[in-house]
């Protein structure tokens, strides 16, 4: 009979089994970036992958240099949609979407930062 293994067996404590990884330069300003938007934890880390956590979910973000830049199209789930998307513009970000509410229950807007990460912002609102 074989073992089975748990989830902390092998990947860390808290984590979930697919976890986005941004390469991008100036990996300390998206970090940045990330924390002011979506009030995210976590410090930037210039000898490894830094990670950062919204709410429940876990990024890894990393310098190119190694790796070449890749950015990423992320929806994300906050409790205010339009103050997100405000500090998102705040910070720089360019807006492709304003917000609205959608036909399948969510108000979601969208921006790109500067990287040229997409994030689709949104607040689940029923339907």
């Amino acid at each position: 009979m074989s073992k089975q293994s748990t989830p902390s067996s092998f990947m860390p404590e808290g984590w979930h089994t697919v976890v986005p990884r941004i390469v991008v330069p100036q990996a300390q300003q998206l970090v940045e970036f990330i924390k002011y938007v979506f009030g995210a934890t976590g410090d930037y880390r210039p000898d490894r992958p830094t990670v950062v956590k919204i709410r429940d979910s876990v990024i890894m973000i990393s310098d190119a240099g190694i790796r070449d830049p890749m950015p990423a199209f992320l929806y994300v789930y906050v409790a205010d949609t339009d103050q997100v998307y405000r500090h998102a513009l705040q910070a720089g970000a360019k807006s492709l979407e304003p917000p609205s509410d959608m036909s399948y229950g969510d108000r979601r807007g969208m921006v790109e930062d500067k990287w040229g990460n997409i994030w689709q912002i949104a607040t689940y609102k029923g339907g």
